[in-house]
């Protein structure tokens, strides 16, 4: 079925959200070498990013979705192999207020941005406030950009979805673990769940 691009991210209803682009999970704090790498090869922080300063200026919303944990990492749960890993990691933890627990610096976070975090769970929209949040703020699509496609972008496209949301994922402000699966991933699911385009195609239709 055509999609209508210019009307699905209108920026009175839609909000760019972002995914753990913090320096603790892809940044320079990463102990996560692959994706880390993968992240840094494709550029797709600086997409990012631009992305970002487009909305702003544009007037949709820019929300960065964040893991932060407490210091004794009480309330977080290791119950599958990637949280345990994380648990291990402390040269540089996810700590609420902590260098690692930063966004990254090509964001250029500002004061207008919302940050939804999280404690638990790989996905940002389960049992956190940010449905409720998006709501308030009338968004209809959400544009999904970060890390990475092995979970945490199809994580937040399956839940968008769910929810009753229109999703759009940029695909060079996404990354995944190899980046041939990335692709897979991009190919076989997300486009069946989402509408799949480019950073510089939406920021060409709101400069428009």
């Amino acid at each position: 079925m055509p999609v209508n691009l210019a009307e699905l991210a209108d920026p009175c209803h839609t909000a760019v959200l972002t995914m753990e682009c913090q320096r603790g999970v892809v940044g320079d704090l990463s102990p996560l070498a692959e994706i880390r790498d993968a992240v840094a090869k494709k550029g797709s922080l600086l997409a990012t990013g631009k992305l970002c300063q487009q909305a702003r200026q544009t007037g949709a919303k820019v929300v960065h979705c964040v893991v932060e944990n407490r210091p004794d990492r009480a309330g977080t749960a290791q119950n599958c192999r990637i949280l345990a890993m994380a648990a291990r990691n402390t040269d540089a933890p996810l700590t609420a207020g902590s260098q690692a627990a930063q966004l990254v610096p090509e964001l250029n976070c500002q004061p207008s941005d919302i940050i939804s975090a999280r404690s638990h769970g790989m996905t940002p929209f389960t049992s956190t406030s940010l449905d409720q949040t998006l709501r308030n703020l009338g968004i209809k699509t959400i544009i999904a950009c970060g890390q990475s496609l092995n979970i945490g972008i199809t994580g937040m496209v399956m839940s968008a979805v769910d929810l009753g949301y229109n999703a759009i994922v940029p695909t060079d402000a996404v990354a995944g673990v190899p980046d041939s699966y990335g692709q897979d991933m991009l190919q076989h699911t997300l486009y069946f769940l989402a509408q799949l385009t480019t950073t510089d195609e939406i920021i060409n239709l709101w400069q428009s």
